[in-house]
């Protein structure tokens, strides 16, 4: 059942992620993404606080809460932006006190993940 929760909210943030990409004009600046990336860290910070509270764990309240989780986060803002989950595990390592590591993510995502389209693009080619 798992996997139709995240397919559902996968259809819906990638439908958004393409709504927003019509709406809002791709030069001289991709305002697109910088929104979509924006507003999924809004809503993940939001979501992961406000869906925590108040649920007994074992109830089944827990078990919807984890539902929905799988809908929201895992679906909608994967789908919507991936950048959303770097936002929320770098915050999380910071306020663990793991600066380094979360330094060395916010390094290695940029980083590679920038060489990575450049390399990609070199051997299309």
């Amino acid at each position: 059942m798992a996997w139709i929760w995240v397919a559902m909210g996968g259809a819906l943030g990638a439908l958004g992620r393409y709504g927003v990409g019509l709406v809002l004009p791709r030069a001289p600046f991709p305002l697109a993404t910088l929104a979509v990336n924006v507003v999924g860290c809004l809503a993940i910070g939001w979501y992961l606080v406000w869906s925590t509270r108040g649920i007994a764990a074992g109830t089944l309240a827990e078990a919807r809460a984890a539902d929905l989780r799988l809908f929201f986060v895992v679906g909608l803002l994967g789908a919507f932006t991936t950048f959303s989950a770097f936002g929320h595990e770098t915050v999380t390592l910071l306020r663990e006190g793991a600066l380094g590591a979360a330094c060395a993510s916010i390094a290695l995502n940029l980083g590679l993940g920038l060489g990575a389209v450049l390399l990609g693009a070199r051997i299309a080619g």
